[in-house]
């Protein structure tokens, strides 16, 4: 059974290794712990018998959020999951007076990129070169709550 949560002290540590395999240019478990007391920040962990399965980070500023990160243990990838997620990033933003949200995908990520076109996000601009390791481009997508 999964069980979708608000992130611990003690999901520090599993993030950052999901991290590390999730991401050509990973957070540091720094950067992470420094996150976690953010008060824009929202991190959301998707749990499996206590093990930290994946998590999401919302930033929420003046009722817009963005979807900063997303990411599953590679075992969980193919599964849902993400969609659970999801799911619950939606929920939590409209329960939170969240009017819009957007995020950032590269260009050549087309399963991430499914995922979100069906939450209706819409493809609306291009970031040249955001992303490093390898360079690539990014996919605005927004998505319309209220």
């Amino acid at each position: 059974m999964f069980i979708i949560r608000e992130m611990m002290e003690e999901d520090i540590l599993p993030i950052s290794e999901i991290e590390g395999i999730a991401f050509s240019d990973p957070w540091s478990y720094d950067t992470i712990k420094d996150g976690k007391n953010s008060r824009f920040d929202t991190w959301l962990v998707l749990l499996q018998d206590d093990m930290v399965m994946g998590y999401l980070v919302l930033r929420v500023i003046a009722f817009e959020g963005e979807l900063l990160r997303i990411a599953l243990r590679p075992e969980c990838r193919g599964r849902g999951l993400a969609k659970k997620l999801m799911d619950q990033l939606v929920e939590y933003s409209k329960n939170n007076s969240v009017e819009s949200l957007f995020l950032e995908v590269r260009n050549s990520n087309e399963k991430a990129r499914n995922l979100y076109r069906s939450y209706d996000f819409k493809e609306t601009s291009i970031r040249k070169n955001y992303y490093r390791n390898p360079q690539e481009d990014a996919v605005v997508m927004w998505l319309r709550l209220t």
